[in-house]
């Protein structure tokens, strides 16, 4: 399966931006997909994540509340909708997919797309 992540930009702090990751080369359904995020001289950090069918997700603390991932199966997409940004949301957001799996560590994933730039000014 191949991703690609689109929607990162420039917002004020407080704005809000949706993150799409769109899947070609096989039906999303299968996948558990993840989103990560990798500032300047930080380790990446999982986000959020969803379940194949998008029963379960799950959220990073510093996300909780602000950020809501959800998927649309029929267009192959998963969706990061992100509110109330802040300075520290600033990085490079990545989307990954796992096969009949998901959570928040990066290593639960084998198929990754290339970032989209968010930054957040204060």
């Amino acid at each position: 399966v191949q991703l690609q992540a689109s929607g990162g930009g420039l917002v004020q702090s407080g704005g809000s931006l949706r993150l799409s990751c769109a899947a070609s080369g096989s039906k999303l359904d299968l996948y558990g997909v993840g989103w990560f995020r990798q500032a300047p001289g930080k380790e990446r950090e999982g986000v959020s994540t969803i379940s194949n069918r998008g029963d379960g997700s799950y959220y990073a603390d510093s996300v909780k509340g602000r950020f809501t991932i959800s998927r649309d199966n029929v267009e192959n997409t998963v969706y990061l909708q992100m509110n109330s940004l802040k300075p520290e949301d600033t990085a490079v957001y990545y989307c990954a997919a796992a096969e009949l799996r998901y959570g928040l560590a990066s290593h639960f994933y084998d198929y990754w797309g290339q970032g989209t730039q968010v930054t957040v000014s204060s």
